[in-house]
């Protein structure tokens, strides 16, 4: 497929801090891709520049070919975007706010289609103040599809949600890769990147880290599972567990974590020197190795930090 967003050497600095600095990365056409990475990693502010919202300092944006120095009218016309926060007139409802966004555009999905898409029928004319925070984040949503736009922006879309609304949106987003448009994501969530991305880019401080399928990154660690040992209170230091073990064990609030490629040989060893040490704990859980792991490796941070 043809690369449909294209970012050469991206930069923005702010007066204390370099936002971004130096990113590269191409989207292609019909493709998913996501931006992870910890509060303060650079993700809004590279989804800005890329919209249209933010100047660069320096580096290249085309999208569709289409660059926002010569063609930013045709860009505009072209893309979605959903801002973290969307506002509007309290007393304004889904019904006048999709009818008022798309007379903004010389292409537009009918308003009725879009209601029935984000599943807002039933509170199409109640005003906008009532709407429940997920009500909120769908209308966002279904405003920035307004324009039946061929790339669209989501910058974390299921930020406060609940499980339900999560799900009810990655069913959309789902729905748009179908009709063959090309999606852009940030997001903290691990779980709705493997759910969702074809591809993605990890970032911290305003640089990518590391870039390709969910697959292809976790696969990169060498680690197909963790064993985990979890505590009723505070967990306890783990070094003199890991030094009898023989074994690296990361402690990660209160659970201790055992990366491991054969946890089948290591789980006897693990029993064994908890008896030795008399470790009061509270189970032994054995996971895949996810993207989470993937972060704390390459910077040593939580995705949420």
């Amino acid at each position: 497929m043809p690369d449909q967003i294209v970012v050469r050497d991206l930069r923005k600095q702010f007066p204390k801090v370099l936002a971004v600095a130096g990113v590269d990365l191409a989207v292609a056409a019909g493709e998913v891709f996501g931006l992870l990475g910890p509060n303060g990693a650079g993700k809004t502010t590279t989804l800005e520049m890329i919209e249209g919202l933010t100047t660069p300092d320096a580096g290249e944006i085309t999208i569709s070919g289409l660059n926002w120095r010569q063609h930013s009218q045709q860009i505009r016309a072209r893309i979605g975007v959903q801002l973290q926060a969307t506002s509007l007139y309290n007393k304004i409802t889904p019904r006048e706010a999709l009818d008022l966004f798309g007379g903004y555009y010389p292409r537009r999905r009918a308003t009725e289609e879009l209601l029935e898409l984000v599943q807002l029928k039933d509170k199409a004319d109640a005003y906008h103040v009532t709407l429940s925070g997920g009500q909120a984040q769908r209308l966002a949503l279904a405003l920035a599809l307004v324009n039946d736009p061929d790339v669209v922006f989501l910058d974390e879309p299921t930020a406060g949600l609940d499980p339900q609304g999560r799900r009810s949106l990655w069913e959309v987003v789902r729905r748009m890769k179908a009709e063959g448009r090309t999606t852009m994501l940030t997001t903290h969530y691990m779980d709705e990147a493997e759910a969702l991305c074809d591809r993605l880019a990890i970032l911290d401080h305003g640089k990518i880290l590391r870039s390709g399928t969910p697959a292809e990154l976790i696969a990169g660690l060498g680690i197909p599972s963790v064993v985990e040992l979890t505590f009723e209170g505070r967990a306890p230091d783990p070094s003199a567990f890991a030094a009898r073990l023989g074994a690296a064990v990361e402690k990660r609030g209160d659970i201790w974590e055992i990366p491991t490629p054969d946890p089948r040989s290591l789980l006897p060893r693990v029993f064994t020197t908890i008896e030795s040490e008399r470790l009061d704990y509270n189970q032994v859980h054995v996971r895949r190795a996810t993207l989470e792991d993937v972060f704390l490796q390459l910077t040593g941070r939580s995705l949420r930090e």
